[in-house]
């Protein structure tokens, strides 16, 4: 049995720890609410701007075919597929990361067998050394994006993957990422980016605010700049959302090990306190030995 030093030595070091464990929950706790309020706004922005992609894609298959565009242009079989996916940049936040990159590596195994090339795109610490550690080649990686999301950065980095699929070097780009369902659910997403299948646009007029109205010569220009937009807006988002699963993920992670850290202390304690009266009862044992030996 450990000596009454040690385990007095123990129970110091698992109240430190279930210190650090208690403020790191606090502050992803606060992180989260933030993060929560930012996703919801862009959340309600990334909807409304696909609601007007519909509308556009609507009326302009009214007098063209759609899937004309290089946009909604269907691949029967993709030779090279991009693969976009976001990671945190910390650990700490129990199984958030592994999730992601479990998905990618299903995703890779998917199209592999379909005779696809895979190229991957790795936004985060965590996925970027995973794939370094396992000798993985990457396109292009990016760290400190997904800890602090910025649109112009999230516009960039998805431009130069939708160039790719314009000039013909991919034939489909995918955003995988962990999103934020509520404070203890996160969720896998994954978004098929481009090529956007037409058979996902609505077959008649929905209800619309907007008095959009489209001439013939004009409808490719504004879908292509809007698609653009959805593009990288669908990038940021991403980001966002990852971000405030990865906080949830986090605060979760770190009550568990508080709860643990308050369990073990429990623990200890008893450990120390049954150490204690073995060596109370040791030490009166010896002294009424010892008294009836003078006898």
């Amino acid at each position: 049995m450990a000596s009454l030093k040690d385990i007095k030595r123990k129970i110091k070091s698992v109240k430190g720890t279930q210190k650090t464990t208690h403020a790191m929950k606090l502050v992803s706790s606060a992180k989260l609410k933030r993060a929560e309020e930012l996703a919801k706004r862009s959340k309600t922005y990334a909807q409304k701007i696909t609601e007007m992609i519909d509308e556009i894609a609507l009326q302009i298959s009214k007098h063209n075919d759609v899937s004309d565009n290089i946009y909604f242009r269907k691949v029967e079989k993709p030779a090279t597929v991009d693969i976009v996916f976001v990671t945190a940049d910390k650990g700490l936040c129990g199984g958030f990361n592994s999730q992601t990159l479990k998905a990618v590596n299903q995703l890779m195994e998917e199209w592999s067998a379909k005779g696809a090339k895979v190229r991957l795109r790795a936004i985060g610490k965590k996925g970027i050394a995973y794939y370094r550690f396992n000798q993985q080649e990457m396109l292009d990686e990016i760290e400190g994006l997904s800890a602090s999301p910025s649109y112009e950065e999230a516009a960039k980095f998805i431009r130069s993957c939708v160039n790719d699929y314009i000039e013909g070097k991919t034939d489909k780009v995918i955003v995988v990422h962990n999103g934020y369902v509520n404070m203890i659910t996160q969720e896998i997403r994954i978004d098929h980016l481009v090529p956007v299948d037409p058979s996902t646009l609505p077959q008649e007029a929905q209800p619309s605010s907007s008095e959009l109205e489209l001439e013939p010569d004009d409808d490719d220009t504004l879908l292509e700049a809007l698609v653009h937009r959805y593009l990288e807006y669908v990038m940021y988002y991403a980001l966002i959302d990852s971000l405030a699963a990865e906080h949830g993920a986090r605060m979760q992670a770190m009550d568990a090990a508080t709860t643990n850290a308050k369990e073990m202390v429990k623990s200890l304690t008893v450990q120390y306190n049954k150490a204690r009266q073995e060596a109370i009862t040791t030490e009166l044992i010896e002294i009424i030995s010892g008294v009836e030996a003078l006898k």
